[in-house]
């Protein structure tokens, strides 16, 4: 899926729904993204993203995850190209939340994805299409 795109950032919202057995086509969907971007080793998160994955994951879905089975998803994307933001991105999330009216945490992840050299972001909280930064946010769920 998209092999001729580099490194590929996903939002937290894509991986909850690869662990969400509850969210039925989305889960399918994010699911196999998740896998193809193991298989091509292009996947990229933030420190956000698991963050928010963990609370999320443990107890917002139907059907939660016990912490111990998160913790080893986390520890596992770990293996991924991780952006741990410090106060200059927080600083320049700032800038990017003022250039393009989003919220401050849709800028942090704009803000981590560029810092990465991210060609897409995979979420379905912005615009599928949309341009930010130069990197195209595409929904996941919108594809064919």
């Amino acid at each position: 899926m998209n092999d001729n795109l580099r490194r590929q950032f996903v939002d937290t919202n894509v991986l909850v729904y690869a662990h969400d057995t509850s969210a039925g086509i989305k889960h399918e969907k994010a699911r196999d993204l998740i896998l193809s971007l193991w298989d091509s080793r292009q996947g990229c998160i933030s420190l956000q993203v698991l963050q928010e994955f963990y609370v999320t994951i443990v107890q917002k879905v139907a059907k939660p995850v016990a912490p111990e089975t998160a913790a080893r998803i986390i520890a596992d994307l770990g293996q991924w190209t991780l952006h741990v933001p410090d106060v200059e991105d927080v600083l320049e999330a700032i800038e990017i939340q003022q250039r393009n009216e989003l919220s401050f945490w849709d800028s942090l992840i704009i803000c981590s994805a560029k810092k990465l050299g991210c060609d897409v972001i995979w979420t379905e909280d912005l615009n599928n299409g949309q341009h930010y930064e130069g990197i195209v946010v595409l929904n996941p769920f919108h594809l064919d």
